[in-house]
């Protein structure tokens, strides 16, 4: 079966959140503010070599952009990132997000 365009779009950018510590980032950065990476924290705490991995994961899928100040580094969402967050998600009966076509009445909330 060959993958349509939306799936080998949205798969590697919902792959880039799908992480817990990732998640917490983006959720820390969805305010638009732009945050100082000294400020980023997430539970459970991580080393700081690993925090750069996790948002340098999240700068490969384009999802946030850092600006260098001095030593430090100010993270930020791309202004586009949320709306490409959500349009990656798949719309039950969508032929092109790769869901079932004939999705399950009682996954859509109808009553049977």
């Amino acid at each position: 079966m060959l993958e349509s365009n939306a799936v080998k779009v949205s798969v590697p950018l919902l792959a880039a959140v799908a992480d817990p510590i990732r998640w917490q980032l983006i959720a820390q950065l969805s305010d638009r503010e732009e945050r100082c990476v000294c400020q980023l924290t997430t539970e459970p705490q991580i080393p700081a070599n690993l925090l750069s991995y996790h948002l340098k994961v999240l700068r490969e899928a384009g999802l946030v952009v850092g600006n260098r100040r001095g030593r430090w580094i100010d993270y930020r969402l791309t202004p586009d990132a949320l709306d490409r967050l959500h349009a990656a998600l798949p719309v039950p009966g969508s032929r092109t997000c790769g869901c079932a076509v004939d999705p399950e009445p009682e996954l859509l909330g109808a009553a049977r």
